[in-house]
């Protein structure tokens, strides 16, 4: 019950309301009885000075106990509750209309009568209850005067007996009873309406909450499903909630998809890198051990043959570190680039000058298409140039002999297109999404010498130059590699 927010509300607002209606009871319980005794003492403000105008209640300075008497029987058809008193100018009681043995006080203060007089008093105004030594009660007084002289006080306590608890005030006071009554209703409807109310209110944090354990249990793989409401309109915090939570599981689904590939890759890339080290180590140690077993018995052209080829392995494993090294230094977050304009005319000249030789003894036609003018772009000079040596070795390994390379430059508005095109054996739709990958090598050219990580480190450079590399089928045979620079302000 309590694990839901809407029920923690409920009783939250409960609690409050049970306070509340506490106080607000004591309140009532507390000033309904000086509010009936106001209104008891402003209905009959008036009652002793009617009595004294109309009645001599004190003849030669001594009570007129048949007026009194007269008096006390009109009172007790209209108010028997009421208490009659005559007392002097001092407050010492003269007569009253109490059981014999009833009073206790022999003399009233005269404070509370002159307050009550006075025009500027304020109610209700309580004076000594006669038949009780610590009560007050309100009440009613009159100054009895025979001419200028004052002769005494008619002073009438308007309530009778108090009340001796809270049970007996309710009992006489139907005004109290209904101001409970309804104190109690209001609880009830503001209790009920509020429960419903926060139900209303947090039935979308409790279908999140639903969404949220739900894609926990999918170990965060399967898209979270929530109403169209959370699809990022404008709107109250719960609604942005689930929208941000919405994008949040895009996220980690995508994070997690990743993660499971570089886990995959990772695997991938130790196998693979296991296997390239271990093949020019063990020949590298194969030839060496030879060579040291055989020492003495061998003819200088086996040595000879034995120490080039260890050489040979010993320049594979050199290369495929390096490369290795270089391929982790690009893909460190931290890798910097250093840019700058340069003609990209001239660099695309001097490095296919630079494998010319290397295609000439392969048999292979190296070519290109460059500009006269200078063409300038703004890059890592040395990144770039990386990039053609190794698009280029890869199109003259790839090409059999008799066959065509060719590096060409297009200039674009902003952009200048470096293509290297050649007319090897081609690639298949399904090798050229994987052929940019960490030593992935299309199987028909496994046994070529390389280590896998040349097109891997291109994508990369590519990639921190905010560009791409791409891959295309030639028209006739043959594979086309492309790639895009901004041009540069000179």
């Amino acid at each position: 019950m309590f694990s839901r927010i809407s029920n923690r509300l409920f009783i939250t607002q409960l609690f409050l309301l049970l306070i509340l209606s506490g106080l607000c009871i004591g309140i009532v319980v507390y000033t309904a009885p000086m509010f009936m005794q106001e209104l008891n003492q402003r209905l009959n403000l008036d009652l002793a000075d009617n009595i004294v105008k109309e009645k001599k209640l004190i003849l030669n300075k001594k009570v007129n106990h048949k007026a009194m008497k007269t008096v006390l029987n009109g009172m007790m058809l209209v108010n028997p509750s009421i208490e009659i008193y005559i007392t002097d100018p001092n407050g010492k009681i003269m007569a009253y209309s109490a059981p014999e043995g009833a009073v206790k006080r022999k003399a009233i203060s005269i404070d509370p009568v002159k307050k009550f007089i006075n025009s500027n008093r304020s109610f209700p105004v309580l004076g000594d209850d006669p038949r009780s030594d610590k009560t007050n009660k309100v009440f009613s007084v009159a100054p009895i005067k025979n001419g200028d002289r004052l002769d005494g006080y008619l002073y009438i306590i308007l309530g009778g007996e108090s009340y001796d608890s809270i049970f007996k005030l309710l009992e006489s006071s139907y005004l109290l009873r209904s101001w409970l009554v309804a104190i109690l209703i209001s609880v009830i409807i503001a209790s009920l309406i509020g429960y419903f109310l926060f139900r209303y209110i947090t039935r979308r944090v409790f279908v999140l909450s639903n969404a949220m354990e739900e894609f926990k249990k999918t170990d965060f793989t399967h898209p979270v499903l929530l109403p169209d409401r959370y699809d990022g309109r404008k709107g109250d915090e719960i609604d942005q909630l689930g929208s941000t939570f919405l994008h949040m599981s895009e996220r980690i689904i995508q994070q997690v998809k990743l993660l499971k590939h570089n886990d995959n890759s990772r695997r991938e890339l130790i196998a693979n890198v296991s296997h390239d080290l271990r093949t020019p180590l063990a020949s590298l140690q194969g030839y060496l051990e030879t060579l040291l077993l055989k020492h003495g018995s061998l003819t200088e052209p086996e040595i000879l043959e034995y120490i080039q080829t260890s050489y040979e392995s010993s320049q594979r494993l050199q290369k495929l570190i390096s490369e290795l090294f270089e391929l982790a230094s690009l893909e460190n977050n931290d890798a910097t680039l250093h840019f700058e304009a340069f003609s990209m005319s001239e660099l695309a000249q001097d490095v296919s000058q630079k494998f010319k030789l290397h295609a000439e003894n392969k048999g292979i036609k190296l070519e290109t298409k460059i500009p006269e003018i200078p063409v300038f772009v703004s890059a890592d000079i040395g990144l770039i140039q990386r990039v053609l040596e190794n698009l280029i070795d890869n199109a003259i390994k790839y090409t059999p002999k008799g066959g065509e390379v060719e590096i060409e430059l297009n200039i674009g508005d902003s952009k200048i297109a470096t293509i290297i095109r050649d007319t090897g054996q081609g690639i298949s739709k399904h090798d050229a999404q994987h052929v940019f990958e960490r030593f992935y090598r299309v199987e028909k050219h496994r046994d070529q010498d390389g280590s896998g990580l040349g097109l891997a480190i291109v994508k990369r450079i590519m990639q921190l130059h905010d560009s791409s590399i791409c891959i295309s089928p030639a028209p006739n045979k043959g594979t086309i590699f492309s790639f895009d620079l901004p041009c540069a302000r000179i």
